[in-house]
This record gives structure tokens, sequence and C-alpha cells, in this order.
């Protein structure tokens, strides 16, 4: 049950926290009105913060220092005016934490649909090797992620990059032999922070991976519960999925020991430079060489300063998670679907335009492999034609390549070798939207969504009026159990259904078939899970429903498709016999066979065995 992630285009290694946090631009770009005005706002309030260590000053040398009425009246003024720097402090900083926590909340929410709507475009190949799990661990977590760094990690960077910018002009203003000598040891203390943080972003990416695996775990057994519990596998589960949060919990520590780490050596480092400097300045005050205010000044901004540094540190470890979701959500992105859309997609002739009811359908020379088994031809050189209006059934022993042949009608595969035309146009010469909306599907395991009744036979024609649904669920034998229902259409029928019986949640995606009114109908084992009443009944709704369209129908209970205008014979991927149900009897094949087994006929007649 190994989970497998789409590759990253470039080693994780080899790329920066910046280089890989680039990628979000083009999330970033449409608002730039709002950057701009979160730039004015973060302006103003670190141009208020810088000014308070100068009003300090003054107030200690000019209020404190002198005598009289002058001083008195000059600290009060200098108090309203601390008052009055507070005041616009206060409403740009609320201004700027409105302005970026909107963009945190806007690029989140767009990068989360857009991730979501790639996703939802891929073929089935995708969802072959990567778990959907994993891939809504990119979408909450990780986005959760990005989320902090836009709404607050970057605001935050910027801001405390302009207070160590300002801090440190103000204090070569205020001495330039002091500040020399902190910048120094400031330069000392930036390399060791930055090495460390590599490991950082290594850990947090490693983490984060962790924590995918454990939702893809968790994901895959929710949607298996009944299966679990039937095979008593409850406690093996729950403590494969505590190996996998345990795994994950043990990543996450060693992350955060190297971030609490990198943050210890961080202040120390800092603070210890700050400290030994003050201590020189303090020596300056006692020699008379610098006064008391700008002592106190320096000592305002050397903790603007430090306090900047290690700020921009937490925010470093920030932006280290934060590129790690970055990278795992642009490799998602990547992923380019192999069936696309045409260049110059031909638009598919309607029933009036070939004169004929129903769709013809042609295939030429069919080989296929699954990606994931390239050693073996689930379909193998086979041709097929397929009138306007014609019933066609495919029987045949599981794996013979039924389904498959579903699957590459509706394109979810392209073939190896051949062609297949609808209406005369080769299908990949379609747009996947006109391809899809001119073909419905009964699938053999029926989807049902959590939404009421109404809304899931309406998945078949959203724009579909509620007599048109109600129409459609009376032609597939489904009207009556869903009235009964507490209520009635608007009864929610649980998630994948699990209010239904097998049989109600086969019947619903009959009558979502039969609303989509397609030319091709596609049957995959469409009454498989009926019981025979509803059988009969949804045989003959179905047989009202072939009428005018070309239909295929897969099928093992070969009463079902007795009344097809040609039954299909296929084994390991090819048509071995081919004809209707009383001449394949005669030929004494294959078909001849599984008739005996399922009518109890001798093989060579048609009459029942006494």
């Amino acid at each position: 049950m190994s989970t497998t992630t789409p590759t990253p285009t470039t080693n994780a290694s080899q790329r920066s926290s910046l280089t890989t946090l680039k990628g979000l631009l083009p999330f970033l770009s449409p608002y730039k009105k709002q950057f701009f005005l979160a730039g004015i706002a973060l302006l103003i309030a670190a141009g208020a913060t810088l000014a308070i260590p100068a009003a300090f000053k003054q107030m200690i040398d000019m209020g404190f220092g002198g005598t009289g009425g002058h001083s008195i009246r000059h600290v009060d003024l200098t108090f309203l005016a601390l008052f009055g720097v507070a005041t616009v402090l206060g409403i740009s900083t609320a201004a700027r934490f409105y302005m970026v926590s909107w963009l945190g909340e806007r690029v989140t929410a767009d990068i989360r649909s857009k991730v979501y709507a790639h996703v939802v475009t891929q073929s089935p190949q995708f969802f072959e090797t990567t778990q959907t799990g994993e891939v809504l661990s990119r979408l909450t977590a990780d986005t959760t992620l990005i989320q902090t760094v836009v709404g607050t990690s970057i605001s935050m960077a910027l801001r405390n990059a302009l207070l160590f910018i300002g801090g440190l002009v103000m204090l070569f203003v205020t001495s330039i032999k002091l500040s020399a000598i902190i910048i120094v040891l400031l330069a000392l203390v930036v390399l060791p922070i930055v090495l460390f943080g590599r490991r950082v972003r290594k850990l947090s990416r490693d983490s984060q991976d962790k924590i995918a695996d454990a939702s893809a775990i968790a994901g895959e057994i929710l949607n298996a519960m009944p299966t679990v519990q039937a095979f008593t596998h409850e406690h093996i589960e729950a403590k494969r999925f505590s190996s996998s949060v345990e795994n994950a919990f043990q990543t996450a520590m060693r992350r955060i020991r190297a971030r609490s780490l990198l943050t210890m050596i961080a202040i120390l480092l800092v603070f210890g430079a700050i400290v030994f400097v003050l201590w020189l300045g303090a020596h300056a005050v006692i020699e008379g060489t610098m006064s008391g205010g700008e002592l106190g000044q320096f000592i305002l901004y050397a903790s603007m300063v430090a306090g900047a540094l290690g700020a921009l540190s937490e925010v470093m470890g920030d932006a280290q998670r934060a590129a790690g979701a970055t990278e795992r959500l642009l490799d998602l992105m990547a992923v380019e679907s192999p069936i696309q859309n045409p260049t110059h997609p031909h638009a598919l002739p309607h029933h009036a335009a070939i004169n004929q009811p129903g769709a013809t359908l042609s295939l030429s020379d069919i080989s296929f492999h699954y990606p994931s088994r390239p050693n073996t031809n689930a379909i193998s050189h086979l041709s097929l034609d397929i009138r306007a209006g014609e019933t066609v059934a495919i029987v045949g022993s599981s794996g013979a390549g039924k389904t498959t042949l579903f699957q590459l009608l509706l394109r979810f595969y392209d073939p190896q070798q051949g062609t297949i035309t609808l209406n005369g146009v080769n299908i990949r010469d379609l747009q996947l939207h006109a391809l899809r909306q001119a073909v419905g599907v009964v699938p053999q395991e029926t989807i049902i969504f959590s939404a009421n009744a109404i809304e899931n036979i309406r998945y078949g024609r959203d724009d579909a009026s509620d007599e048109e649904v109600i129409a459609a669920a009376k032609m597939a034998a489904a009207h009556e159990f869903i009235e009964k229902l507490p209520e009635g259409y608007q009864s929610f029928l649980g998630e994948r259904g699990v209010r239904l019986s097998g049989g109600q949640r086969q019947r619903i995606a009959i009558a979502r078939a039969l609303l989509k009114n397609p030319p091709l109908l596609l049957l995959d084992e469409a009454t498989s899970a009926l019981d025979a009443e509803s059988e009969r009944l949804v045989q003959g709704a179905l047989e009202v429903a072939m009428q005018n369209r070309t239909t295929l129908i897969i099928a093992h209970r070969l009463a079902t498709v007795k009344s097809a205008d040609r039954i299909i014979v296929m084994d390991q991927g090819s048509i071995v016999e081919s004809g209707t149900h009383n001449s394949l009897v005669e030929l004494g094949g294959v078909y001849a066979t599984l008739a005996a087994l399922q009518f109890n006929v001798h093989q060579g007649t048609n009459e029942p065995a006494e």
C-alpha cells in the first residue's frame, strides 16, 4: 500500500527557499493593489517604530537632564509626541494586519481551487499511482503553511527587514564606532543561522511527506470501513495508522529540535554581541564621550535590530516549511495528463447530420496496455464497427477487456495502436467534454454523492428541471422508492449512498444516465445489483431508453443480453465470436459454454436440458 507521489522536476536540495517560493508569484500577481496598500501601511508602521527611540533620546537629554519650566514643557510635548506616534503605529499596524490577512486567505483559496481544478482533469493513470489522501493533504496541510507565509510571514519579514535596516542606519547616526563593532559581530552570527536553516528546510519537507502518508492511509481505510470490519482488521488498521502517525511525529520532532536549536543559536549570538557592545557604550558614557540619551537611543535601536534579526530567523523557519509545501504543490501542478484536448478540435456530427438515430462507432486495430502493466495487453488488435441505433452486448470472462473497452471509448486512456471514431470523427480530434457529453455511462460500481436524491440524478445534466429528473427516475424504476424516503427527492442519501441498498444505488445511476439522454449509452453490468423484480422493471426501462440510441452492454448474466442485436464475445483482449444469441449457441464455442452454465442448455441447440 505504498504511496507514489509526483516526482519533483528539480532536486529539492538544489533549490533555495526563495527560488521555490517564486512559484507562488502567479497567485500573488493579481493582487498588486492590495500588496501596495499593505506596503504603505508597513512603511508607516516601521517609520513610527523607528521614531520612538529618537523621542526617548530627546526626553532623556533635554527633559530629565534639565531643570525648570522649560524641562517640564518639553517633557509634556515629548509625551504628546510619543502618544501621537503610538496612534499612528496602532492604525498602520491594524491596516497592515488586515491587508496581509486578507491576502493570505485569498491567495490560499486561489491555490486550493487551482490545484483541485488541475487534479480533476487528470486521467485515471494519475490516480493509479497517487492516493487521494496524498492529494487531500496537499490541498489542506500544505496550503495552510503557504497561508502562514503569505498572510503573516511575508509581512513580518518585510517589517523586520525595514526595522533592521532603519535601526542599523540610526545606530551609525548615534555612534559609528559601536555600530561598526556590532555589524562585524552580527555578520559572524548570520553564517551559522543560514547554514543550519538549510537543514531545517529539508526536515520540513520530510515532515510534510510523512503527514501526507498518514492522510493517505486514513483516507483509504475510511472509504473501506465495511471491508475492514468484515475482516476484523480494525485493530490492525488502527495500529498501521498509529505507526504512520508516530513516524510523522518523529520526523516533526527532528524538525522542531533543529528549529529550536536554530532559534537558540540566533538569540545567544545576537544578544551576546549586543551585550558586548553595550558594555563598551557604558564605558563611553562614564568617560563623557557619549550622553545618557545617546546610549539609551543606541540601546533601543540595538534591541530593535536584534529583535528584527531574531524575528527574521523565525520567519526563515516558516519560509523553510512553506518552501517544502510549495514545492510539493508545484510538483502536483506540474503533472500533465497524457489525455489532452486537441489543438484544433473537430465538431461532433449530430443525429440529423448522419440521418440515423444514435451514434456510429468504429474501432480499428486497437491495441492497449495499462501504463502500470506495460508488458500485458488488455486489448489486442481489436476491430469493431457498430451501426447507429444498434444494441451490442459484450460478454466474456473477467479480465477479457470489456471494461477497458469502455474506458477507451470515454478516452480515459488512449490506445497505443489503432483509432476509434464516433460518427466518423476520430475521438482524439474531439474536445473531451464534447466526446463525454455524447456518452452516457452506468458503471458497475455506482457512485452516489453526498447530496439529496434529486441532485444525485441531476448530476446527469445540471440544467435539467425537477420534472425532467422525476421523469428519468420513473424510467429507471427509481421513483417509487425515492418517494418513500423520509423527505422524498430532497432526502439526503449519505456519503457514497450508504442509506440506500445496492439496487437502489444502481437505479439512481441509471436515472442519471437516462437524464443525460446521450446518443451512445454504455451499460457496465447495469442490473447486476438488482433483485429479480427490480431487474424486470429496470430492464423494461432500459429497453425503452435504448430506442433511438446506440447501446453497448457489458454483462455476465446472459439473460439480460439475449435480445441484443449482436453479441460480441471477448477473450484476452480480442473478439473471438460475434453473432446473435441463437447463432452463438448453435456455434458451440465460448458463448455456448457460458450459456450452458447459465441456462443449462445443450450446446448446439437452443432448447433447455430436460
